[in-house]
């Protein structure tokens, strides 16, 4: 197996953690304190409970993305559409420093890890240049 199919395999691991903890959120779960820099302890309102339901749907469909750029989906995404593995590593990036500067320390101690983890395998898997579909 590649390291460009275990980086892939890695990312979808821990992107199925990050939108079980956003569905939860949106169901009421009272983890507020650890999205949103802390702004909201508790359950969110419903308005973020919605977001928290786009998010999810927007993590899924990242890790669709890097899972068929490694070859593990035959959605021929990463053939078609080649810049779309930089989308995913733009938002793994972007939401690896956000995680760095929350004011949230609960946040910051789960998060920052889990997007490090993100960006770097979404980086492995979309500098691999190709996809990696008979590995």
């Amino acid at each position: 197996m590649t390291l460009s199919r275990v980086a892939a395999l890695l990312y979808a691991i821990v992107s199925a953690g990050v939108v079980a903890f956003q569905i939860a959120l949106a169901a009421g779960a009272p983890w507020g304190a650890y999205a949103m820099g802390g702004a909201f302890p508790g359950q969110f309102p419903p308005s973020l409970r919605v977001a928290a339901l786009v998010q999810a749907t927007l993590l899924i469909g990242m890790a669709l993305v890097v899972l068929d750029r490694a070859g593990w989906l035959a959605m021929r995404w990463a053939r078609k559409a080649p810049w779309l593995i930089w989308i995913v590593v733009a938002f793994a990036g972007v939401s690896f420093v956000l995680n760095l500067i929350t004011p949230s320390a609960g946040e910051r101690a789960i998060w920052a890890p889990v997007a490090f983890l993100m960006l770097s395998s979404s980086v492995l898997v979309a500098r691999s240049g190709r996809s990696n579909r008979a590995a």
